[in-house]
C-alpha cells in the first residue's frame, strides 16, 4: 500500500515536466481517439470522451504513475461486431461489465500472472507494437503530396535535433507548434486533425446504457466484456512493465488492475468506449519528461479542454506532425538490440520472440501473440529441464540388489526417460530407487513411480524408495497407489 507522502510525491514531485508531457500526450491522443472510434464503428466523441475519462480516473486510482491509459485499438477491434449487430448502447454496457471484471481480477490478484511472461515474450510484444504503431501511420503517407513527406521529415528533424539545443521543452511539443504555425501561416494544403472527424462541443453527461436488463442481454455482452477485460489488462500489465524499466521505478499491478476496472466502469456511464494502457503514448509521456500521476491527469484534462475550448485551433494541427511523433515512438519502442542478439541468444528464446512478433502483427491481437509466446516459452522450458534429467544404476556385488539413482526434475516431460532407465527383465531380490537428488512434481511423475514400483514387485522384487524430500513426499503420499492395500494387483497377474 502506497503511503500518503509517497502518493503526494507521485502527484507533485515533477510538476513542470508532468504538465508539459501531459500537453504533448493530449495533442497526440486526439487523432488516435478519433481513429479508434472509427475502428469500433462509433462516433468520434465516444473515443474522445473515453480517453478523457480513463486518463483522469486512472491518474487517481491506477498503480503505475506516469502511464497513459485511454481508448485503444486493442480494445476497439474487439467491439466491432457488437456495435455492428447491437449498436452503441450495448457497447457502453459491455464497457461497464468489462470494468467490473477487471476490478474482480484485481481483487483476486491475477496481476501476479505476469511473472509467467518471459523476457523473450516481452521483447516480442514491444517489437510487435512498434511495428503496428508504424504501420498505423502508413495510410497518412500513401497517396499524399510531396509536401506531406517534407513536413514529416521536418518534424523528425525537430524531434531528434531540438534536444541538442535544450531539453527544457519536449521536442515533440515543439514539433507540433512549429508545423502547425507553418501550416496556418502559409496555408499549406495537408491533412489535419479536423479531417479525421468532428470534435465534440459539449461536456459528457452521465447516462445509463439503454438496454434490456435480462439474462439474454448478459449473455450477449459477456463474451465481449471478458475479451476486453483480459486484453486490456494484458496490454496494461505489459506497458506497466515497460514504464517500470524506463523509469527504474516499481508499479502496483494489483492496484493497476483495479484502477483500469474503475476507469472503464465509469467511462461506460458517460458514453465512452473501453480502453487500457497505451504503450505509444506512455513512451511519449516518459520521453517528454512525464513521471507522475499529474502527467496522466493533465493529458486527460487538457484533451477535454482542447476539444471543447480550442477545438478550432486543434483541428488545424497537421497530421504530418503527429505522424512524425508516432514514427519517433515506433523507432524508440523497437528493441534493435534484439535483432543483433538473435545470433547470440539461445535459439528457443529467439523463436519465442519472433513468434510473438509475427502473431501480433498478422492478427493485430496482442492477446494471441502473448499467448503463443507464453505457450512456446513453457514448452521450451519443459523440454530444456527434461534434458537435464538422468537415471543411473549400481548393482550389488552379488547381483541380487540394484540401486537406481534419479537426478533431476521428474515431471510429465521426463517420465518417458524415467521408465526407460529401468530394466524390468532383470531378476532381482531388492530394488532401491534413490530420489534424494530429484523432485517429483505432478500426477504424471507419481504415476510413473507407481508403475516402476509395481512392475518390479510383479516379478517378486522388494522395492524401497529413499531420499524423498518433503514436497515430493506430500504429493506421493496423496496420489500414489503402490503403497496402498489392494492396488496394482492387475500387474501381478
Amino acid at each position: 500500500m502506497t503511503s500518503l507522502s509517497a502518493y503526494r510525491a507521485q502527484w507533485f514531485g515533477n510538476v513542470r515536466g508532468d504538465l508539459l508531457s501531459g500537453l504533448v500526450v493530449a495533442l497526440a491522443l486526439i487523432p488516435e481517439a478519433i481513429a479508434f472510434s472509427i475502428i469500433a464503428g462509433v462516433d468520434p466523441r465516444v473515443g474522445l470522451y473515453a480517453s478523457f475519462s480513463i486518463a483522469v480516473l486512472i491518474a487517481f486510482v491506477g498503480g503505475r504513475p506516469g502511464m497513459i491509459s485511454a481508448a485503444t485499438a486493442a480494445t476497439a477491434v474487439l467491439m466491432v461486431t457488437l456495435v455492428r449487430d447491437y449498436g452503441l448502447q450495448y457497447l457502453l454496457a459491455a464497457t461497464v461489465l468489462a470494468g467490473l471484471l477487471q476490478i474482480l481480477f484485481g481483487l483476486l490478484k491475477l496481476g501476479a500472472l505476469m511473472r509467467f511472461v518471459s523476457r523473450s515474450v516481452m521483447t516480442g510484444f514491444v517489437n510487435a507494437l512498434a511495428i503496428l504503431i508504424f504501420m498505423a501511420q502508413i495510410p497518412e503517407l500513401v497517396g499524399v503530396s510531396n509536401l506531406t513527406y517534407v513536413l514529416v521529415a521536418a518534424g523528425l528533424a525537430i524531434i531528434y535535433l531540438f534536444p541538442y539545443l535544450t531539453k527544457a521543452i519536449p521536442s515533440p511539443l515543439v514539433c507540433i507548434v512549429v508545423l502547425t504555425t507553418l501550416t496556418i501561416v502559409f496555408g499549406l494544403d495537408v491533412r489535419t486533425v479536423g479531417d479525421m472527424g468532428e470534435l465534440p462541443s459539449t461536456l459528457p453527461v452521465f447516462l445509463i446504457p439503454d438496454i434490456p436488463l435480462t439474462f439474454e442481454t448478459l449473455m450477449i455482452i459477456l463474451p465481449y466484456s471478458a475479451a476486453v477485460a483480459v486484453v486490456g489488462l494484458l496490454e496494461s500489465m505489459m506497458t506497466a512493465q515497460i514504464v517500470d524499466d524506463l523509469t527504474d521505478t516499481p508499479s502496483d499491478r494489483h492496484q493497476e488492475c483495479i484502477g483500469q476496472g474503475i476507469a472503464n466502469t465509469a467511462t461506460g456511464f458517460i458514453g465512452g468506449m473501453a480502453g487500457c494502457a497505451m504503450i505509444g503514448q506512455s513512451i511519449i509521456n516518459v520521453k517528454s519528461g512525464g513521471r507522475g500521476r499529474l502527467s496522466t491527469f493533465a493529458a486527460g484534462i487538457l484533451l477535454l479542454f482542447m476539444i471543447l475550448v480550442l477545438g478550432d485551433l486543434v483541428s488545424q494541427i497537421p497530421m504530418p506532425a503527429l505522424v512524425a511523433i508516432m514514427i519517433m515512438v515506433s523507432i524508440g519502442t523497437f528493441s534493435w538490440s534484439s535483432i543483433v542478439n538473435l545470433k547470440d541468444h539461445p535459439r528457443s528464446s529467439s523463436i519465442v520472440m519472433l513468434a510473438t512478433v509475427v502473431t501480433v502483427v498478422f492478427t493485430h491481437n496482442l492477446a494471441y501473440g502473448v499467448l503463443i509466446g507464453v505457450l512456446l516459452s513453457g514448452i521450451f522450458f519443459a523440454w530444456k529441464i527434461a534434458q537435464l534429467f538422468r537415471v543411473s544404476s549400481t548393482p550389488s556385488d552379488d547381483g541380487r540388489h540394484r540401486t537406481y539413482t534419479v537426478d533431476g526434475q521428474l515431471f510429465f516431460a521426463s517420465t518417458e526417460d524415467f521408465m526407460a532407465a529401468f530394466d524390468f527383465r532383470e531378476v532381482l531380490e531388492k530394488v532401491t530407487i534413490d530420489v534424494s537428488r530429484a523432485h517429483i512434481w505432478d500426477i504424471s511423475s507419481v504415476a510413473a513411480l507407481d508403475m516402476a514400483v509395481l512392475k518390479f514387485r510383479r516379478d517378486g522384487a522388494d522395492v524401497e524408495i529413499v531420499g524423498m524430500n518433503k514436497a515430493s513426499e506430500t504429493i506421493v503420499d496423496r496420489l500414489a497407489i503402490h503403497d496402498k492395500p489392494g492396488d496394482g494387483l492387475n500387474l501381478r497377474n
